[in-house]
């Protein structure tokens, strides 16, 4: 069962549950046990997820600097899929190359964003799909402060080179697939504090 259709938690308190019926505000879900979501324990979730896609990026990206620069492409599938060291001073996929420091700019703004809104997270869904987005944005600062050429402009190492596409790593993967998880979550109707609009 999903959580955006689990039950909806009634207080222990009827004067609480009396007020929230009259003033309309959206009920918090419980878990399928019964229990409330609770923050901390999404929290967790959220770093645990934002620790290993940081941890993925940054090992593949030490192997391809390691393995592929300079070196010729590794052919995956062909050459449908290679893998290839690319610097990148752009956005995802090479997007604005000549916005660096803004980039690096918006990525520490993202970081700071998810880490204020972490303390009213009770989902599980969003908890994972912010958890991309921080280790994503993580992984792409990393290189930002600390690559050539320098400070806040450096280049992010990519490698994943689909054919017709631009060059990717996967921390530009887990932004994205952080992003589309929230757009579905919000079409769903669930809030990052673990309440259900149904319109």
């Amino acid at each position: 069962m999903s959580e955006a259709e689990r039950t909806i938690e009634t207080p222990d308190d009827p004067e609480k549950a009396a007020g929230a019926a009259g003033t309309g505000e959206p009920a918090r879900v419980a878990d399928e046990d019964g229990t409330a979501d609770r923050g901390p324990r999404r929290v967790m979730v959220l770093a645990g997820v934002a620790a290993f896609a940081y941890a993925l990026d940054l090992i593949t990206k030490i192997m391809t600097v390691e393995w592929l620069e300079n070196e010729p492409p590794v052919e995956v599938f062909g050459e449908w899929l290679q893998f290839r060291a690319v610097r990148n001073g752009g956005a995802a996929f090479g997007i604005g190359e000549a916005l660096t420091v803004v980039f690096t700019c918006i990525a520490a703004a993202v970081i700071v964003v998810i880490i204020r809104l972490a303390r009213k997270l009770y989902s599980t869904p969003w908890a994972i799909a912010l958890g991309l987005l921080l280790g994503g944005a993580l992984g792409n600062l990393t290189d930002r402060l600390l690559r050539a050429p320098g400070a806040l402009e450096g280049h992010v190492v990519d490698f994943i080179a689909p054919k017709h596409f631009a060059v990717f790593n996967l921390a530009d993967s887990a932004i994205v697939c952080g992003g589309i998880l929230i757009v579905l979550l919000s079409f769903r109707g669930l809030d990052p504090d673990g309440t259900v609009h149904r319109d």
